[in-house]
């Protein structure tokens, strides 16, 4: 019987420990495909500034869990974006010849590595590669203004790293410089009239510490 005991509490004691061991995390090697939201219907109805606890504990147990919520990560702004230009639809092309759950133009494809239209319309990970290259090149092209300008308030909304680079999709880092610049008064607008300044605002606020500035960011081969 002293045996049996003995034995309970040597398991119990194992499992312990290994749930007491954190799960380390690689942001290098982190596949961001596998977080894709592609065939959901999605509904943002949380206001923009609302305050999402990411951790949480359940009420029961006492440990520490982690809420479904993307909240303001940067999975959380890609995701946002790709829902705003495309319903997170990697088939999409729209009117004006934009292509993929982000929506990119050739000329910019073609600027981070992508020559081939149809294999980047049905491949996912590339489009999802695609989309770190272009952000990581807007981000180095951007450095200076990001460094000046974040934390100001143009036109009414607080200027925000990942404001910037959510502008810079929309509309090109060049035009973005423009806004910035100019205080917003040189405000582009899309052929759909979304401007720089509304997305400056949607997407505010958003962690994009995962994101390293690459001059020379192109999209690796699959």
């Amino acid at each position: 019987m002293v045996k049996y005991i003995a034995s309970i509490l040597v398991v119990a004691l194992t499992i312990s420990i290994l749930l007491s061991k954190p799960v380390s995390a690689n942001n290098e090697t982190l596949d961001l495909s596998r977080y894709s939201t592609d065939g959901l219907v999605l509904h943002y109805t949380v206001n923009q500034n609302a305050n999402i606890t990411e951790n949480v504990k359940t009420l029961n147990e006492g440990y520490e869990t982690y809420s479904p919520y993307l909240g303001k990560s940067f999975v959380g702004f890609k995701e946002a974006l790709a829902f705003r230009e495309s319903g997170g639809n990697y088939a999409s092309v729209n009117t004006y010849g934009y292509l993929g759950k982000y929506q990119f133009g050739k000329g910019t494809l073609k600027l981070i590595g992508v020559n081939d239209l149809d294999k980047f319309l049905s491949t996912p990970k590339l489009q999802e590669r695609a989309f770190i290259a272009n952000a990581q090149r807007n981000k180095w092209i951007l450095r200076r203004d990001i460094n000046r300008y974040v934390g100001k308030r143009i036109n009414n909304v607080l200027v925000t790293e990942s404001g910037i680079l959510a502008a810079a999709h929309l509309a090109g880092a060049g035009s973005v410089k423009k806004y910035l610049r100019s205080y917003g008064l040189d405000n582009f607008a899309d052929g759909y009239g979304t401007t720089i300044a509304n997305y400056m605002a949607r997407f505010s606020g958003y962690d994009m510490s995962f994101l390293k500035a690459n001059k020379r960011a192109k999209v690796s081969t699959l």
